[in-house]
C-alpha cells in the first residue's frame, strides 16, 4: 500500500447548520498534516511487524530513467511503495508503476536488491526492482502525492535526489556491490 493512499477515505463525512457541507474541524487540521503522517505511522506499526517496500528503476526506450517528486518530501524518489497484503513484490512494483507515473512494463520486474530502510519505521525493508523497459500510456498529472516526474538521462539525474536513490541508481548501472542500507 502506498503511504500516500492510507489517508485518502471514499467519503468524508460533512455536517453543517448553514446547508453548506464542509469538512469537519479535525479532518481539515489532520489532511495533509504531520499530525496524520504521525498517525498512519502509528497505525502501521500497531498493525505490521514489519513493513515492505519496493522501488522500481524503470527505463523507457531511449534508455532514461523516471523520477518522482512527491507533494510530502522532498527530493526526487524512483517510483514505489509498500506491498499490498495479497500482492507479490513485483504486482506491488507495477501498481506503483502505474499509479505513480502512468507506466505500463513491457518487460518483467527483476529483483536487484535488499535494503534496510533506517529512516522510516526501524523494521521497514525495501526491495529494489529493474524495470528495463517501460511505457507511459499518459503523462503524470500532478496530484496530491506525486507533485512532478519524468525521463531522466543517467547523465543528467536531477541534483536533489535522495542518497538512497544516488545510491540505488549508481549500484544498478556500475555493477556495485549493494549497500545493506536504504
Amino acid at each position: 500500500m502506498d503511504v500516500g493512499d492510507m489517508g485518502k477515505p471514499e467519503h468524508i463525512p460533512t455536517s453543517s447548520r448553514s446547508g453548506v457541507k464542509e469538512k469537519s474541524l479535525l479532518l481539515r487540521l489532520l489532511d495533509g498534516s504531520q499530525a496524520m503522517r504521525n498517525l498512519r505511522h502509528a497505525a502501521i506499526l500497531a498493525t505490521r511487524p514489519m513493513t515492505l517496500g519496493v522501488r522500481v528503476a524503470a527505463f523507457d526506450q531511449a534508455g532514461r530513467l523516471f523520477l518522482v517528486r512527491h507533494t510530502y518530501m522532498s527530493g526526487w524518489y524512483l517510483p514505489g511503495g509498500g506491498v499490498d497484503p495479497g500482492e507479490t513484490v513485483a504486482e506491488g512494483g507495477q501498481r506503483e508503476l502505474r499509479g505513480e507515473g502512468n507506466l505500463d512494463a513491457l518487460e518483467p520486474l527483476r529483483l536487484v536488491s535488499v535494503h534496510f530502510n533506517r529512516r522510516a519505521l526501524s523494521r521497514d525493508h525495501v526491495l529494489f526492482m529493474h524495470c528495463p523497459l517501460v511505457r507511459q500510456m499518459t503523462p503524470k498529472v500532478p496530484d496530491r502525492e506525486i507533485a512532478e516526474s519524468g525521463f531522466f538521462a543517467p547523465d543528467a539525474l536531477p541534483a536533489d535526489m535522495t542518497q538512497g536513490t544516488r545510491r540505488r541508481i549508481e549500484e544498478l548501472l556500475n555493477g556495485a556491490e549493494p549497500h545493506p542500507d536504504w
